[in-house]
């Protein structure tokens, strides 16, 4: 049975483990690593993977290798401080790549 993962700072990961997903709190960029290998070193299958924007900038070459897997979904949500844009960039990409040009209008 496939698991969601969430990785990210405490406060936006309590809300997450309250609803019982697997949790993965993080203070630091190598914390976030070692959580993000964790997550798919594990005998635990992941079919989804929130990653907070402030950590997944440090992870992005670890989370571009994960991005063609058509059985995993890597999503990057925002932390506490709000969003950095990371998130709405990867959905307009990946909106680009489907449909092969730009029609978010921005």
């Amino acid at each position: 049975m496939y698991r969601i993962a969430v990785i990210g700072g405490s406060d936006t990961v309590i809300g997450f483990k309250a609803l019982g997903l697997d949790t993965f709190p993080v203070n630091s960029a190598e914390e976030a690593s070692a959580a993000f290998k964790q997550v798919f070193q594990g005998d635990v299958p992941y079919a989804i993977v929130y990653i907070e924007e402030t950590w997944a900038q440090e992870l992005q070459p670890a989370i571009h290798k994960f991005r063609s897997d058509p059985q995993l979904a890597i999503i990057l949500i925002p932390g506490r401080e709000g969003s950095l844009g990371l998130g709405r960039q990867a959905l307009k990409d990946a909106v680009e790549k489907a449909v092969g040009s730009d029609i978010t209008g921005e």
